[in-house]
C-alpha cells in the first residue's frame, strides 16, 4: 500500500496522452501547471469507458435527453450512432472511476470537455451532429455528486487553485 498522501489529480486517460478516445485520438495538454503535476505524481490516469469495457476504436455515443445528471436520473440514455443504448456502461464506468479516484486520494478532476462521460461544461446533444448541450457528462456529475469539483481541460489554473487549498 502507497504511504503517498499528497491529494492527487484525476485525470481522463486520453489527456494524459494515451490514443484511447473513440476514434483513436488524444488530448494534447501542454502546461506548466500539467508538468509540475506530473513531476510531483500528482497525476492519475483512468478511463472510465476502457474500464466498463468498450474498445477503442469505438462506436461515437451521445447524451440523448439530457445531460450527465438526467442520465443517473434514469430520464436520458447514452446512445451510439447506431441507435444502441450504451446508458449501463456509462453509468458502471463512471462508478468505476470514482472507485479509483477516491481510492488514489484524488481531490479534483480534469476531464475531456463534450465527451458524454467526462464532459465538464457541455455535452453532445445525441443528433450527432456537432451540437451540444449545457451540462455535465456522466462520469463528471457522478464525481460532482461526490463532492469532487471538476474542470475541463482548459481549466488547470483552476484546479490546482483547488488541489493547492485541498
Amino acid at each position: 500500500m502507497a504511504t503517498d498522501t499528497k491529494p492527487k489529480v484525476f485525470v481522463s486517460g486520453c489527456i494524459n496522452g494515451a490514443p484511447i478516445r473513440y476514434n483513436e485520438t488524444n488530448v494534447v495538454v501542454e502546461s506548466r501547471i500539467w508538468d509540475r503535476w506530473i513531476d510531483e505524481g500528482l497525476v492519475v490516469s483512468f478511463c472510465a469507458e476502457l474500464a466498463a469495457g468498450f474498445p477503442v476504436p469505438r462506436r461515437p455515443a451521445e447524451t440523448v435527453g439530457g445531460d450527465g445528471a438526467l442520465v443517473l436520473a434514469g430520464s436520458a440514455a447514452v446512445m451510439e450512432d447506431t441507435g444502441a443504448n450504451v446508458t449501463d456502461r456509462f453509468i458502471d464506468g463512471a462508478r468505476l472511476a470514482v472507485e479509483h479516484a477516491r481510492a488514489n486520494g484524488c481531490v479534483v478532476a480534469v476531464l475531456t470537455d463534450g465527451s458524454p462521460s467526462c464532459g465538464s461544461s457541455y455535452v453532445y446533444d445525441g443528433s450527432f451532429t456537432g451540437e451540444t448541450v449545457p451540462g455535465m457528462g456522466v462520469v463528471a456529475q457522478m464525481f460532482a455528486d461526490y463532492g469532487i469539483p471538476v474542470f475541463a481541460e482548459n481549466q488547470l489554473d483552476l484546479a490546482d487553485a483547488v488541489l493547492r487549498t485541498g
